[in-house]
């Protein structure tokens, strides 16, 4: 089997124990894999993981939520859209975020600069759709930041108290949240 089909298992298993949680052996018995395999498939073992595990999480952030909001349509409805899709992402706050468990420990050091760059890819893309909106670019840029610390923050607090609902809320009521004040919000 080629790499690619064991990446679904090891993001799960990054995002749910951090880079200092996954033992190779808890990887090897996740994908079924001898340690040999492993290394056959990841020669730079888990630190090659991981960036492979980021760089599949980023494919699939750039064509769920990053791509769609520099896509066509309202502003508004693309906000939306992107909630949405993160809801998924995390299944309404039941999930943790893999970005989240690589920035301490170890991991911290090692993944920053792609931590940082795909935060900062969200964040950009958020104040993009915002600044098309007719909101000024610094405070369009303000408010991407606001929008991924309601996001992660609600997340933590959802896991923290083993309650989704205020992460669920969070994302409701984001959309509307970001686009307050807004020249002529489309309303639905």
């Amino acid at each position: 089997m080629a790499r690619e089909t064991y990446l679904p298992v090891l993001f799960q298993l990054f995002r749910h124990h951090g880079y200092d949680g996954v033992s190779l052996a808890k990887i090897a018995e996740a994908t079924g894999l001898g340690k040999a395999s492993l290394y056959h498939h990841f020669p730079g073992g888990k630190a090659e993981m991981v960036q492979e595990t980021l760089a599949y999480s980023g494919r699939w952030m750039t064509e769920n939520i990053l791509g769609p909001l520099q896509g066509d349509g309202e502003p508004l409805e693309r906000l939306r859209g992107m909630c949405d899709r993160i809801s998924d992402l995390y299944e309404a706050g039941e999930q943790p975020c893999l970005l989240a468990s690589l920035t301490v420990g170890a991991s911290q050091d090692i993944f920053h600069g792609a931590v940082r760059a795909k935060l900062r890819s969200l964040v950009d893309a958020i104040a993009a759709v915002l600044t098309e909106a007719g909101l000024a670019p610094e405070l369009a840029q303000q408010r991407g930041e606001d929008a991924v610390m309601t996001i992660q923050g609600s997340l933590i607090l959802s896991r923290g108290l083993d309650d989704p609902a205020p992460f669920q809320r969070a994302i409701a009521q984001l959309p509307e949240r970001l686009y307050q004040g807004l020249p002529n919000p489309i309303v639905s």
